[in-house]
């Protein structure tokens, strides 16, 4: 029953991922200056790539208790990297992109949900793996958003962006 949305989500966080190799590529300069920036453009891999594995094992042939351990795997791994990836990117006070991804991650609720999807596919009770519906929206959608700050909201010389900046770099 699952197949077809696992397969969507897989091309889906696929192409994703393409989308960040270039934003990345784009600014890498800047990002490998940037120990929070880089920080935030792995934490936004690490959304799409949850997405994907949790696509992969959906649609791999399985008995159910082990599709509900590894989905619990997938949400434990994927938010402990997160929170890793969090702790290292710091609070920056001076880029404003890191700043924005920071607040506006949804790390935490993605492994959450994940994580209830898993427990309550294995205990049959709570709506079992309708809870990956919103966790794959919010790691897509989160990753979307980070990519396109990436790729639109750095500067190319990587210089901060004062406070007041504007699209018209006014």
């Amino acid at each position: 029953m699952w197949h077809d949305f696992g397969v969507t989500v897989a091309g889906l966080a696929g192409a994703l991922t393409g989308l960040l190799f270039v934003a990345v590529s784009i600014k890498s300069e800047v990002l490998a200056r940037s120990r929070s920036l880089a920080s935030r453009a792995a934490q936004t891999l690490v959304l799409f790539m949850t997405s994907a594995i949790i696509a992969i094992v959906l649609v791999a042939p399985q008995p159910e208790p082990a599709l509900g351990a590894e989905i619990i795997a997938v949400a434990a791994v994927s938010w402990t990297v997160l929170f890793v990836l969090d702790r290292r990117g710091g609070h920056d006070p001076v880029n404003r992109v890191a700043r924005y991804i920071e607040r506006a991650s949804p790390n935490t609720i993605t492994g959450v949900l994940v994580g209830v999807a898993g427990l309550s596919f294995l205990a049959k009770a709570g709506g079992g793996l309708y809870w990956l519906l919103p966790a794959v929206l919010a790691s897509l959608a989160g990753g979307v958003i980070n990519a396109w700050l990436f790729l639109i909201k750095v500067p190319a010389d990587g210089t901060p962006q004062p406070a007041a900046y504007t699209e018209d770099g006014q």
